[in-house]
């Protein structure tokens, strides 16, 4: 049985690639790896048509291993891992494909700590799932979590540590992206006094991420700017990445927000240790800042499992993604995008500076990106030619910037990013390097 598991659960197109029959299995498998009979397991879902297809055979497949199946209905991801603590629960699945189209989904899985699953988790489920197991005749109950929603809402306001927060001077607007937190976000906005004008926040499953949220900022950029708004806020489908747009429009990135926060939080000596987990992905023009304060910056393969993991192994209180997938581990294991988009706005209100201008201290040296689709994106990766074109190109640019490339883990691409101090000459590098792989092909 080939893997089943990319970077972040399983994912592929919904009746095709993840069928009802698969999740089941998996949930099963699951149940019998993270739980033992009589335990308890949270699910929640994004907006998805097919996601309350998949939330009936995850909980039958749960229920079918003696768990006692809580439904949480459309909820952020991030919600899932606080719930798991908050009630005390063994295990918790999301079903969502994030950021991906409307047709595609997907599930993710939490432990008891209310973190994602390790690799060896995954490869246990994996293997359970290829030789099924003879299961007793009991089964669990199924019903409704009461009030998660308002539990989540509750949890999100509280980790506001400034009393006197009033945002009734400012007007943002919020992009859900038909997504999982269109019911959410705006009241939690709304509770710090803040002027909301709501974008794409339907729960519409058919239009998830469809030219909106935080993979496609124009249409955030345009009300931003119309508006004379002084902040634009985008997440995506479910909930666990965010990107910010200034009152010009211009983007605030991942790594802005883990630089505005280390540095923020350095200033006040309670950065402990002095230091930021990111990925391979992140920008030169963070490590730099960063370093010329004190901190130190670890880099992890993309993933927020690697970072989390590295997060926990060095004590570390801020990690992330450039994506606007960022942890702030005294309040969350994992990525949240609402908590994310909070704690920035209490940074900002206490530092008195707008956000945009807190961004300009993390300088952005130029990335270039392109995706090139391959049928075995991991195989060719490890072919003797891409490593040696890769080798190449990075020769070409020294010390003056750096070049990766890596298969995609959620779908059939290799991924291109090129990183210099020039941004014709990144542009320049990378689309020679796409040219070649294609041309390979």
């Amino acid at each position: 049985m080939s893997p089943l598991f990319g970077t972040d659960g399983v994912r592929g197109r919904a009746n095709v690639d993840l069928t009802p029959e698969r999740v089941l299995l998996l949930a099963q498998a699951a149940g019998m790896v993270l739980a033992a009979p009589g335990g308890r397991v949270i699910i929640g879902r994004d907006t998805r048509t097919s996601g309350p297809m998949f939330e009936g055979a995850l909980a039958a497949g749960f229920a079918s291993c003696e768990l006692e199946v809580l439904l949480a209905g459309v909820i952020p991801t991030p919600a899932i891992s606080f719930l798991i603590k908050d009630e005390h629960a063994d295990l918790g699945a999301v079903i969502s494909a994030s950021h991906n189209p409307p047709e595609d989904n997907g599930i993710k899985f939490f432990e008891h700590r209310g973190m994602k699953l390790s690799m060896e988790d995954e490869r246990a489920i994996e293997a359970v799932m290829s030789n099924p197991v003879h299961r007793s005749l009991a089964v669990g109950g199924i019903r409704l979590l009461e009030a998660a929603a308002t539990r989540y809402a509750a949890f999100l306001t509280g980790t506001i540590e400034i009393e006197d927060i009033d945002l009734s001077r400012s007007t943002i607007v919020v992009d859900c992206a038909h997504g999982a937190t269109g019911a959410i976000a705006p009241h939690v906005l709304r509770h710090l006094n803040a002027n909301v004008l709501e974008l794409n926040t339907s729960l519409d499953g058919a239009r998830i991420n469809e030219g909106c949220g935080s993979t496609s900022l124009e249409s955030l950029r345009r009300a931003v700017i119309d508006n004379h708004a002084d902040l634009g806020i985008a997440f995506d489908g479910d909930g666990d990445r965010v990107l910010l747009v200034s009152p010009l429009g211009e983007i605030i990135d991942g790594d802005q927000m883990m630089g505005i926060a280390a540095l923020h939080m350095q200033k006040k000596g309670i950065l402990d240790p002095p230091l930021v987990v990111t990925t391979v992905m992140s920008n030169l023009g963070l490590e730099e800042a960063l370093k010329a304060k004190g901190i130190r910056m670890i880099r992890t393969p993309v993933g927020d499992r690697n970072v989390t993991e590295t997060m926990l192994a060095h004590g570390a209180q801020i990690g992330g993604e450039q994506s606007g997938h960022i942890i702030f581990s005294d309040h969350s294991p994992t990525g949240d995008g609402i908590l994310t988009a909070v704690k920035l706005l209490e940074i900002a209100h206490e530092s008195g500076m707008a956000l945009d201008k807190l961004g300009e201290m993390i300088p952005v040296f130029p990335q270039a990106m392109c995706n090139v689709s391959v049928g075995d994106p991991q195989g060719l990766f490890n072919e003797p030619f891409l490593q040696g074109l890769i080798e190449e190109e990075k020769g070409c640019l020294g010390n003056e910037g750096r070049v990766l490339v890596r298969p995609s883990g959620t779908q059939p691409l290799l991924r291109v990013m090129v990183e210099s101090k020039e941004k014709e000459r990144s542009e320049r590098i990378c689309f020679r390097i796409a040219e070649r792989i294609r041309k390979s092909l």
